[in-house]
């Protein structure tokens, strides 16, 4: 049905045919698509000692106000990571600050955090129970001075509503965020956050999301980090401000956040050398160009326990994660695996 609707879908500006798939979500709309491998054994797996039927996860920036995460869920996805949410409500960049690329199959957005807000989305949370794993990614607002002050209210609004709390240091479109790579900055705001969440008695994880254009250098440092401030998981990674020298689309010089298949190989070169040096203590949630059975089988094999996609369904439709798991299934199946746990970081 997807493929159909496709070249109708694709005649749309990008952001209205985002809004028209939330729409459908939220309605109901889309059919149901049933899962007939929903109980296979080979993608049972634990995130935050939460069981899930699977590890695709839908990356945040699909659902950012939290409006369609339970229908995510029906569609087979075996978390979902809602916002990026900022304390107050704001309306992100100017349009247009979407472009889809379709001969590269990536989408270039400056979107800016554009949300409805922290009391918005806590209230809608809490009047929809989530039906599975629900993480919710924060960020300051863009006139903020001191944007620790932000997490620490985003923090203090969602840790008792979420099931984990990513944190977001690394979209390209929000103004010196992505100075919170430096080592001393980062130390200083994860460890702000562990005091506050001390403060509030709460168990809730702490996920970090990085960048795909950090340089060699500072991967052990932002390990070291991570590792000293006893962080359970790592999101490898956002857009790229980068990576523009081979795309085919006439849209590759806008300014903003690429993602999709031209930054595939990118993350998980990322995700292969920070599996290396946190060697498991770590999880790792590997994002970026994921779009079949294979580029999930290739993050696998890297290093990450988990994915993440948004700009793959965009491509691929609603149907993503059982396609994704018919085509792992094949290549988990002719590695003589139980689980596909145990290829993760094998790769030779």
């Amino acid at each position: 049905m997807f493929s159909n609707l496709r070249s109708l879908i694709f005649k749309l500006d990008p952001e209205t045919a985002h809004s028209l798939a939330i729409k459908s979500l939220k309605f109901n709309f889309v059919p149901n698509i049933m899962d007939d491998d929903k109980n296979n054994p080979l993608f049972k797996t634990q995130l935050f000692n939460r069981d899930l039927d699977n590890p695709i996860g839908i990356a945040a920036g699909f659902d950012k106000n939290a409006e369609v995460y339970n229908s995510l869920f029906r569609l087979g996805f075996g978390f979902v990571e809602v916002g990026t949410v900022t304390p107050l409500k704001q309306y992100g960049n100017p349009k247009p600050r979407v472009f889809r690329l379709v001969e590269d199959e990536a989408l270039i957005n400056r979107l800016g955090f554009n949300n409805l807000g922290a009391k918005n989305i806590v209230s809608r949370i809490r009047q929809n129970k989530p039906t599975g794993l629900l993480g919710i990614n924060i960020g300051p607002n863009k006139d903020t001075l001191e944007k620790t002050d932000d997490y620490l209210e985003c923090l203090k609004t969602f840790h008792d509503v979420a099931d984990y709390i990513t944190v977001n240091i690394s979209s390209p479109n929000t103004e010196n965020l992505r100075d919170f790579h430096d080592q001393k900055r980062l130390d200083d705001l994860l460890r702000i956050l562990d005091k506050e969440k001390k403060n509030l008695n709460s168990k809730t994880p702490i996920v970090v999301k990085i960048s795909p254009d950090i340089i060699n250098e500072e991967i052990k440092k932002i390990s070291e980090v991570l590792l000293s401030n006893n962080i359970e998981a790592l999101i490898i990674s956002n857009t790229s401000d980068t990576t523009r020298e081979n795309l085919k689309n006439i849209q590759g010089h806008q300014k903003g956040g690429l993602s999709g298949k031209p930054i595939e190989s990118k993350s998980t070169e990322l995700i292969s050398k920070f599996y290396k040096i946190l060697n498991g203590k770590i999880k790792i949630i590997g994002v970026g160009g994921v779009d079949s059975g294979k580029s999930a089988y290739e993050k696998f094999l890297a290093g990450a326990n988990f994915i993440q996609l948004y700009t793959g369904m965009v491509f691929r439709g609603p149907n993503i994660v059982n396609l994704i798991k018919k085509e792992l299934n094949e290549l988990l199946s002719k590695d003589g695996v139980k689980n596909f746990d145990e290829i993760v970081g094998k790769l030779k």
